[in-house]
This record gives structure tokens, C-alpha cells and sequence, in this order.
């Protein structure tokens, strides 16, 4: 047999004895109430369904009440058994419940105009339309309520949770009974009813106030975004590692880029890109840290086509809610118009307006800095006072006009003179001021003088007729003559009168120490020019042997006796030669007697003697040293293969790919190339691998000594080890011992030179050392 379908009550809690005592009939159904799951889905956003239970007692109408969870245990021989049924009557509580919820809850058909089967009486609040108007389209169907540009978005999305028998949730306009537009959420549910027909149910709520605030929220970023977008100061954002995160448009033109988007993606490290003056972006970032913001933080920098602008940037760092770094971000403005018109200022202000030189204002404080800078690396600051002689004469005679075009000649001629760091300054009518720094040997602003006199001396034209011109010169130096500008001036004033007491056309020392060796330094150079015109310099000659003693090669140097002076050595004549001009008339002068000696030498020998001369740097800053030199070579008839040009590392301090192109002409003209005094100068080690050298020369002070300090001998067994690794023949200089030669030949030196083996000899005690079979014995 099958269950008992009766329906009657078989077991009953305590609560429903009164209806069992009274055999009530109790009929129930297995239904869900559709207010209930609404408000549980509006509340929790899942459906609890329970079951409802009609009942009819003895002389009662029938009553509906919702039950717990029930369960049914059904046995083929015994009657169905409710194991739990606590009646009990909730419909106030939830018609309560729902009906005071801000919003409409409902429930439709899934038709073609999705008719309502249950609306709360939150629909009056939200649309104006009692739940009655709505529910079976009484008045006015959901869908007319839908504003008319949103029906079918709003149908589509319906639909589509239908079909999957899924949620749905969809943003909406709609039109109230009054006319009015509102924004509402609709959040539903496609779910099976009792029957299994898809129905749907969900909670449809007024968010007007939030499109309002979130409609405000897209007005003030459109706003945002159009005031960056089209700001003429540029605007960023930026990391602490120098990149940026964000530009504007007006950025990206300030800096010379088509875009924002290109600025962002090529600018990626802000330090080293974009400022022209290193640490720029560092003082930047210190500023940021310490203070939190940048005004006005005035930088020159370069535009992406490497062209120089000036910029003021104002910053702030962005912090996020717990005061972490986010960014920086700023403003970046051009200044350069104002910059370029605040230079124009500052230049009438501190330049003489004919000359262009700095004025005493200007002057002054370049005197400051030159004399901080001097005291503090313990150089010299020289001044030099300028008193153009003749300028009453060409001023009154040929009228102003030609008086100012002199002084322009003189101001251009005179700042050609210096270098970059020194200073020239027309302080008044033809007087002109020289700071020169960085000076650490008399001798070197002596040359400078002579310089200036023979600059100031060259003719000018004025008035289509040539002029020449001569001035007196006064000099002071720091510390010796003054620690103070005035005092410097006053003194170089007075030195510059004591000039023209002595006949004009000179310069004068302020104290009587300098003036003497001045004095000396002009008789030298004066003697050394009479000494060339008389071909007065010899040439001493030290042989190079090899590690059997055998003469190989000689050093050519040159040598000086004066009449007057007596012997001058090369350490006082080359720098007065190199100072004053006559180094290549001297190198000149000694190549012929050198080039001559050797063609004598090598006249029948089947290992022709190398002879080597020294070159120095400055012949390399002219452009026919070659030239003059192969000139000498061919007029005395030695071939190039058997001279040796020497020069030293100092050579690459100034042009050193022009020095390479120079020697690599001479190479090429057949010349062997030695670097002298390794070890010794700048170690320009780049350059012997490019450089067409054949000797590396190691210099005495790695020699000297080696014997008895291993420091030494490791020094000086690296540079031979370097040389032999370069492929290059070695040459040791300064042997003096027994035991240096033999240590420099265990450790693979291939030539010698030094007192043990010869000191220097005139060229007839050479000869005759040839003769003797060209050994050296110690």
C-alpha cells in the first residue's frame, strides 16, 4: 500500500494540542509565500523558503501560517509522520517588514510585459504608483514606467538572466506618476514558482542621489582632466628615482616633445636627461624630503633636441592615508624670457656697456672668488693692471669714434689672451684689469704677460690708417702683495707706474724679489734668442746598449753654454723655449746637428746606430710639425727608419686624438715612436693600444732604488711585463749600478741608458767611443 494521503495531522507539538483536542482538520500545502522569499532575497540575497500551512478548525475561518523546515518520513506500512510543525502566524510581521522598505519589491510573470503578481507598497515612494495600479497592469505597466531610452537595455538584461535562469543587476532611469526622472538599482532573480513557471522577483531601489553625487564626481574629473589637459604650465607626476608617471600636453612642449604619452616613455631617468648642472635633481629631492615642497625652484635644462631652456618648477609630495610616498607632483613653467631678460639686466649692471668686459662691480667679486680659491688650493691670484700708452694721442687726434674702436680691439684682443678661468675688466678710460688664478709657477704668468704686450703691440686699423699701440703693466700677486681686492689693486696700480717710468711698453712686478726674476727670465730668453741666431746650442749624445753592452741607439740633448751666464742647463732653457716660443727653432736647431751626426755614424755600419730625439707637447699644437721636421730629415739625407722621436705622456692632455693623428703621420712617414718617461705622467694607457708606439721608455724613478726596495722592483717589473705584453721594446733609464742592469735584464729589459754606462758626450768623444768597437765596460 502506499502513504497515507489524507493530509490529516498525525503528530502535533504542544502548541496544537487545543486543535487536536478539538479534531480540527488541518489541510496544508506545499507552497512557498512569495512576500517571504522576496524579503529574503531583498535582505540576505538568497531565497529561505518555508512552507505554508492552511488550516481549518472547528467553527474557524481558515488560517494561513508559515512552519519551520519540516521532515516527512513515509514507510510503505505506516502513516506519514510530521515530525515538527510549529504553527505560527507571521504574515503581519512580514507584510510589516516589507512594505517599509525604501524601494519596491515585486514579483512578475515572465511575459511579454512582464506583469506583476506582487508589488510591495514601497512602489508609491519610488514611482508614485500604488502597488495595486501596478500589479496585473491595472494602470500602467513596469516597462512604460522605464524611461524610453532605457527599455531596451533594461529588456535585454532581464532577458538574458531568464534564459540562464540566473540574477540579474541593471541601472535605469525611470519616469514617476509626477513626471519626475529618477536613477534606480533593479537587482532580481529568474527563479521557478510553484508550478515550475520562471517567474521573476527582486528589489528595485532609488539611487538618485547617489547618480547625483557620482555624475558630480565625473563633472569634477572631466574638469580636472581638462585643466590638465589644457594648462599652459606643464604639469607631472613623478617617482623619487626620477621617472615620470604622469605629463600634461604643455609638458611634453615645453620639452620639445610631440606628446605626453612619448615624453613619459623616453624621459626615464630625470637626473641625468634633463638638468643641465649635476646634483640639480638631487638638491630637488633633498628639498622634498625635508620640507615636503619646491617653489619656484629654478633649473636650467635640456629640451629633447638638446637645445637649453630655463624652468621654475613648484611641488609637493602626495602622501597616501597612512603617509606613505605616493609621488611628486607639480608644476613646470619657461622661464626662459624671463631669465634671458633678468641676465640682460644683470649684464648692463656688471658690464661695461662698449667692451662687453666686466665692470669694477663684476670685478670686484671675481677678485673675491679668485682669492678664496686661492687660498684655499695654494695657488697663486695675480693682478694685472693695464695702462694702454698713447690712447690720449689717437683719442684726441682721430676723435672718440676711433678711441672706442680701439678699446674694442684692445678688450677682444686681451680676452682672447686668457683662458676661460681668468678674468679681463675695463674699469675706466684705457685701463683695464687681468685676474688671472689657478697660476702656480712665476714663470708661467711671465709667459702670459708677454703674451698680452704682443697682443696689445699688433697694429689696428682706425680711420683706414694703421696705429700701433704699446701699454705699461703692473703686477701684484696673492698672498705676497695683498690678502684683500684693494690692496691687490693699489699695489698692481703702483707697479703699473714704476712700468712707465721705465720707458713704457713693459711690465713690472710689485716687489723688487719679482722683479728680479723677471729680469732674469727676459735676460734668458733675450740670450737663448741670440744663441739660436748664432747657432750656439750643441748636442750631447747618451748611448743606449743592450743587454750585452753593445751600442745600439743614443739619446741626442741638447746643451747650452753662454758667454755671459756660463752653463745653463735644460731644465731652466726648454721651459723659457716652451714659454716664450723658441721651443721649435730649438728643436729645429738641435735635429739638424743630431740628423747630421747620425748619417755620419751609420756611413758603411750594417746595423745602423737609432738616434732619438725628445718632441715636445706643444710642437703638437701646431699644424706643420711634420712637416718641418721631415723637412730637416731630407735636407741633412738620413733615412726616417733610423731616427727615434720621443714624447711624453703629457702630450694626450690637451688634443690627444689630434696628437695620435700626428704621430701616426709620422709613422706612416717611417719614423720609430717612443714614449719617454713611463710610468711617470698621466699613464694614458688607452692610447698605447691605439697609439702606433715601438719603445716604451721607463723612467728613472722606477729604476732608482729597485735594488733595495721590493715595492720598487715590483713597480718596475710590472711596467716591463706591460710593455713585453704590448709587443714594444723596453727601454730603462737612469741605471746607475751593476745590480739594477742585471735585475732589468733577469726580468727582460731590452735596451739601457744611464751614468753607469755613459753619461752624455759631445758628439767627438761618441765617435771615438764607436771606434773603440762600441762597448761599454763597468
Amino acid at each position: 500500500m502506499g502513504p497515507r494521503r489524507d493530509r490529516r495531522v498525525r503528530r502535533c507539538g504542544a502548541s496544537a494540542e487545543p486543535m487536536a483536542a478539538a479534531n480540527a482538520q488541518l489541510h496544508w500545502r506545499c507552497g512557498w509565500s512569495a512576500s517571504c522569499s522576496v524579503v529574503a532575497f531583498c535582505l540576505f540575497g538568497s531565497f529561505v523558503l518555508r512552507p505554508e500551512l492552511s488550516f481549518v478548525s472547528a467553527g474557524r475561518a481558515a488560517t494561513t501560517a508559515s512552519m519551520p523546515p519540516m521532515t516527512l518520513d513515509s514507510s510503505a506500512n505506516g502513516p506519514s509522520t510530521l515530525l515538527s510543525c510549529e504553527v505560527l502566524d507571521r504574515s503581519r510581521v512580514l507584510d510589516t517588514l516589507i512594505n517599509n522598505l525604501e524601494g519596491m519589491a515585486y514579483r512578475c510573470r515572465n511575459d511579454a510585459s512582464w506583469t506583476m503578481i506582487f508589488v510591495s507598497q514601497g512602489a508609491l515612494g519610488l514611482c508614485g504608483y500604488s502597488a495595486a495600479e501596478l500589479v496585473d497592469e491595472t494602470r500602467i505597466t513596469w516597462e512604460r514606467i522605464t524611461h524610453a531610452d532605457d527599455r531596451l537595455r533594461v529588456r535585454r538584461c532581464i532577458e538574458q538572466a531568464v534564459a540562464a535562469v540566473g540574477r540579474f543587476c541593471v541601472h535605469y532611469r525611470i519616469r514617476t506618476a509626477s513626471g519626475a526622472h529618477k536613477w534606480v538599482i533593479e537587482r532580481g532573480v529568474a527563479v521557478a514558482d510553484e508550478q515550475g513557471e520562471i517567474v521573476v522577483e527582486g528589489f528595485i531601489e532609488d539611487i538618485t542621489a547617489q547618480r547625483a553625487i557620482l555624475d558630480a564626481l565625473e563633472q569634477a574629473e572631466l574638469r580636472y582632466r581638462s585643466i590638465f589637459e589644457n594648462a599652459s604650465e606643464g604639469i607631472f607626476q613623478s617617482t623619487r628615482d626620477g621617472r615620470y608617471l604622469a605629463a600634461n600636453p604643455a609638458l611634453a612642449r615645453i620639452y620639445g616633445y610631440d606628446s605626453a604619452t612619448e615624453l613619459v616613455a623616453d624621459l626615464a631617468d630625470i637626473e641625468r636627461r634633463l638638468y643641465v648642472e649635476g646634483g640639480r635633481r638631487e638638491a630637488f629631492c633633498r628639498l622634498m624630503e625635508h620640507q615636503g615642497e619646491v617653489l619656484n625652484f629654478e633649473s636650467e635644462v635640456y629640451r629633447r633636441d638638446g637645445t637649453r631652456i630655463w624652468i621654475s618648477e613648484n611641488a609637493h609630495v602626495v602622501r597616501g592615508a597612512n603617509g606613505e610616498f605616493i609621488c611628486y607632483e607639480g608644476t613646470v613653467q619657461d622661464i626662459s624670457e624671463r631669465k634671458h631678460y633678468q641676465q640682460q639686466l644683470e649684464r648692463q649692471a656688471n658690464h661695461d656697456l662698449l667692451t662687453g668686459l666686466p665692470n669694477r662691480i663684476l670685478l670686484n667679486d671675481r677678485i673675491e672668488q679668485g682669492l678664496a680659491r686661492a687660498a684655499r688650493l695654494g695657488y697663486y691670484l695675480t693682478l694685472v693692471f693695464i695702462d694702454l700708452d698713447n690712447f690720449k694721442f689717437i683719442n684726441d687726434g682721430l676723435g672718440h669714434v676711433a678711441g672706442d674702436e680701439l678699446l674694442k680691439s684692445i678688450a677682444a684682443r686681451l680676452a682672447g689672451s686668457l683662458r676661460g678661468s681668468d678674468t679681463v675688466a675695463r674699469v675706466g678710460g684705457d685701463e683695464f684689469v687681468l685676474v688671472l688664478s689657478d697660476h702656480y709657477r712665476i714663470s708661467t704668468v711671465i709667459s702670459l704677460l708677454e703674451r698680452v704686450l704682443n697682443e696689445i703691440r699688433r697694429p689696428v686699423t682706425l680711420a683706414g690708417r694703421e696705429f700701433q699701440v704699446g701699454a705699461s703693466i703692473g703686477v701684484a700677486m696673492f698672498p705676497g702683495d695683498g690678502e684683500d681686492a684693494q690692496t691687490l689693486l693699489k699695489h698692481a696700480d703702483i707697479a703699473m707706474y714704476a712700468a712707465k717710468k721705465r720707458g713704457r711698453n713693459n711690465f713690472q712686478f710689485f716687489t723688487h724679489d719679482l722683479n728680479r726674476i723677471a729680469d732674469e727670465r727676459l735676460n734668458l730668453e733675450a740670450a737663448m734668442r741670440a744663441a739660436l741666431e748664432r747657432d750656439e746650442f750643441s748636442v750631447h749624445y747618451q748611448p743606449k746598449v743592450d743587454a750585452s753592452r753593445r751600442i745600439v741607439g743614443v739619446e741626442a740633448l741638447a746643451r747650452w753654454t753662454d758667454a755671459q751666464l756660463g752653463v745653463i742647463g735644460p731644465d731652466r732653457f726648454i721651459p723659457v723655449a716652451e714659454e716664450s716660443g723658441l721651443i721649435m727653432p730649438l728643436t729645429l736647431a738641435v735635429l739638424r746637428r743630431a740628423f747630421s751626426d747620425a748619417r755620419q755614424w751609420n756611413a758603411g755600419r750594417a746595423i745602423p746606430l737609432m738616434v732619438a730625439v725628445n718632441l715636445s707637447p706643444l710642437l703638437f699644437l701646431g699644424d706643420d710639425v711634420v712637416d718641418r721636421v721631415c723637412t730637416v730629415l731630407d735636407d741633412v739625407g738620413l733615412p726616417p727608419n733610423q731616427v727615434e722621436l720621443e714624447i711624453t705622456e703629457t702630450v694626450f692632455l690637451g688634443d690627444g686624438t689630434r696628437a695620435v693623428a700626428i704621430l701616426a703621420e709620422f709613422k706612416a712617414r717611417g719614423f720609430r715612436l717612443a714614449m719617454d718617461d713611463f710610468g711617470t705622467g698621466y699613464s694614458a694607457l688607452s692610447y698605447l693600444r691605439r697609439f702606433p708606439l715601438d719603445i716604451i721608455k721607463i723612467d728613472r724613478s722606477l729604476v732608482t732604488g729597485l735594488e733595495q726596495e721590493e715595492e720598487v722592483a715590483m713597480i718596475a717589473r710590472a711596467a716591463i711585463s706591460l710593455g713585453k705584453s704590448l709587443h714594444k721594446t723596453v727601454v730603462a733609464e737612469g741605471v746607475e749600478n751593476a745590480a739594477q742592469f742585471d735585475f732589468l735584464c733577469r726580468n727582460g729589459c731590452d735596451e739601457f741608458q744611464g751614468y753607469l754606462l755613459s753619461r752624455p758626450l759631445p758628439a767627438a768623444q761618441f765617435t771615438a767611443l764607436l771606434a773603440a768597437g762600441g762597448i761599454v765596460r763597468f
